[in-house]
């Protein structure tokens, strides 16, 4: 296993965490106590010494069945989860308010048998309560010992940004991490994300790297979902664009053969090799599929590989980014004359002012 810091922590953590989603009575694996047991020791055993969960998965289930696999070794690994999403009926127990967030805290306390987690996520945005409160909340619970950092899932960037100035401004505990979806197929999270996650010093920790399995190599052009698996049992699970996704799953085979690797191996090695990711969260089903993931950390992908994974899955750049970009590398010559080493193989970015041949 290899290990990078927690965002701007110094708090250490696995490339590969284990993500929980599976443990319990669910299509996404519907993992028992002696199953969830077993893999969480198994992924210990491997290095892995950070898990992720949250209170929505499998409303509460989840973390019960992961604090009880977790007596005798709590103290051994990171343990993250996250609060906002509806755990019943009432509105009192959905969002991101001060009563939901603390009554969130205790219980999923309570079914991880533990007196803290060492991250705390927001699940996503929360439209319908004043930002303040969210995060006066959660500088709260640092506060009280109950956290020992905050993170946040799902924002926009200006969300994220917006967050953490308002943070600073009001002296609170910061956000320190972002999970977001990232994957080969999924390659949103470049537009805008990216860059602000290295500017403020955010760790990127990526949810479905292997875009709900698709990327393991599974599954065939105009072929059923082989029985078994989570497409077949669960459904697509992020959003897909059919044409673009084959075309990157027949190069990630191409790649995978070159190195005799696994499909899925060569994704999330292709993730750990991008710009803010901390770790990529795998919900393996099996001990197997788990070991092939960890392996993800040894793979080193060289230029070619890179090459031929980014030009099939290159999702374009949008506006106002390529704008910036156009004239902060390309017409501004302050950059040439200052870091030409930049500037040896072409540039930093294309000039698209040019490359159009009618």
């Amino acid at each position: 296993m290899k290990y990078r810091t927690l965002g701007r922590t110094g708090l250490i953590v696995s490339e590969v965490a284990l993500g929980t989603m599976q443990f319990g009575r669910n299509r996404m694996g519907g993992l028992d106590q002696e199953a969830t047991t077993r893999m969480v020791r198994h992924a210990l055993d491997r290095g892995v010494n950070f898990i992720d969960t949250a209170d929505v998965y499998t409303r509460g289930e989840s973390e019960t069945l992961l604090g009880n696999a977790l007596k005798g070794v709590r103290e051994e690994i990171v343990l993250a989860t996250k609060v906002r999403m509806p755990m019943s009926d009432n509105p009192n127990r959905s969002g991101a308010t001060r009563v939901n967030i603390m009554r969130g805290i205790e219980s999923s306390l309570k079914r991880l048998q533990t007196d803290h987690v060492d991250l705390y996520q927001v699940h996503s945005w929360d439209s319908s309560t004043p930002l303040e409160e969210t995060l006066r909340t959660f500088d709260d619970l640092v506060r009280q010992g109950k956290v020992r950092y905050i993170g946040f899932s799902n924002y926009l960037s200006w969300q994220a940004a917006h967050a953490l100035d308002t943070q600073e401004r009001l002296g609170l505990e910061k956000f320190v991490t972002a999970q977001m979806y990232y994957s080969l197929v999924g390659r949103g999270l470049e537009h805008e994300f990216q860059s602000f996650a290295e500017h403020y010093g955010i760790g990127i920790l990526v949810w479905s790297p292997l875009a709900g399995g698709f990327l393991s190599g599974k599954y065939e052009r105009g072929k059923s979902p082989p029985r078994g698996t989570r497409y077949s049992e669960a459904g697509v699970f992020v959003p897909l664009d059919p044409e673009q996704a084959w075309a990157v799953i027949d190069a990630v085979r191409k790649v995978a053969e070159r190195h005799s690797a696994t499909p899925a191996r060569v994704a999330l090695a292709w993730l750990l090799a991008r710009p803010a990711v901390t770790s990529v969260i795998v919900a393996a089903r099996t001990l197997e599929h788990l070991d092939d993931n960890i392996g993800a950390v040894d793979l080193a992908l060289d230029a070619e590989d890179m090459r031929q994974l980014d030009s099939v899955s290159d999702p374009g750049v949008p506006y106002p980014k390529w704008m910036v970009l156009q004239h902060d590398t390309v017409e501004d010559p302050r950059l040439k004359v200052l870091h030409p080493e930049l500037y040896e193989n072409g540039g930093p970015w294309r000039d698209l002012n040019r490359e159009w041949k009618g």
